[in-house]
């Protein structure tokens, strides 16, 4: 498992939550799937047509949420089903929110182009 899909594993709570992580950290979130659902062509598609960056509109807008225990942080997008983990060792200790931010939005950017699916983690019942 990689450690963008461990991080998500221990941060993501609640029953019935499924996730899919991609090569670059990118994270879309399935709350109550549907019991016949491929997850990660769902992830693909999703991300396909949310991921890619479009500066200076809805798609090239983030938000920053600090992780627990200095784990790393959240890069949250235009999509409220797609996120972007950034870990510590990827930026400079001490890096602002925006550095951060951006940071998480190119490597939303570099899997939506790519779709390369490194994990799937599927918490239906």
């Amino acid at each position: 498992m990689s450690a963008y899909a461990e991080l998500m594993a221990s941060v993501l709570t609640g029953a019935g939550k499924s996730f899919v992580v991609f090569e670059h950290g990118s994270v879309v979130v399935f709350v109550d799937a549907a019991a016949d659902a491929d997850l990660a062509a769902d992830a693909v598609a999703l991300i396909a047509d949310a991921g890619p960056v479009a500066a200076g509109g809805p798609a090239g807008d983030f938000g920053v949420i600090s992780l627990p225990d200095g784990r790393g942080w959240a890069v949250t997008s235009h999509h409220p089903d797609l996120l972007t983990l950034v870990l510590p060792a990827e930026v400079d200790e001490g890096a602002a929110d925006v550095t951060i931010g951006l940071y998480g939005r190119s490597k939303r950017g570099q899997d939506a182009e790519e779709r390369a699916v490194a994990h799937v983690h599927d918490g239906r019942a």
